[in-house]
């Protein structure tokens, strides 16, 4: 069959394939080893990384809308301007992490260990903390509009312009009560 006069060739996807995981968007790679992988720009949207470890991965600019990373090890991993809307991240581990300017619209983070990490000017409206520990980090103008920090903990965090407009905050030990 003839091609139409000007028609383009389909674009291909870009799979990077890591420990033998296919990284494509909605891969099923739970518990996959993707410590220290080169993830930058990646559209992973839907990928299923629940327990995954990405200690030192290079997450800066990827689109993990979506994706399910609960119980996963994001230690020192770099995820600046992380594209992550409805991403659940519960009981993760994100120690060190630098999620600067990252959008995590009604992303779940509760029960997760967020440990010393950059979230410095992050877009969290709507965002789920329940139970979740942030501790020691950098949340400066950061977003929390609508987000729900019920039962969370935070302590040692600098939080200078950084706003909470109609945050839930019941139980939360160390949240600001005046920001």
């Amino acid at each position: 069959m003839a091609s139409a006069v000007g028609a383009q060739p389909a674009a291909t996807l870009e799979v990077a394939v890591v420990n033998g995981c296919h990284l494509w968007p909605y891969a099923q790679c739970p518990g996959a080893d993707l410590r220290g992988a080169d993830l930058v720009g990646k559209d992973l949207r839907g990928v299923n990384l629940r327990g995954a470890q990405l200690q030192g991965a290079d997450l800066r600019s990827a689109n993990l809308a979506g994706a399910t990373l609960d119980e996963a090890d994001l230690s020192g991993a770099s995820a600046y301007a992380l594209n992550a809307p409805g991403a659940s991240f519960r009981r993760a581990r994100l120690v060190k992490v630098n999620l600067e300017q990252g959008r995590f619209f009604r992303a779940d983070f509760s029960g997760a260990e967020i440990i010393g990490s950059r979230l410095e000017m992050a877009r969290l409206n709507f965002a789920q903390f329940v139970g979740t520990r942030i501790i020691d980090s950098d949340l400066q103008e950061a977003k929390f509009v609508t987000s729900n920090l019920r039962d969370a903990e935070m302590a040692g965090n600098q939080l200078r312009f950084a706003i909470f407009p109609d945050a839930e905050m019941s139980g939360c030990r160390g949240c600001p009560k005046d920001w």
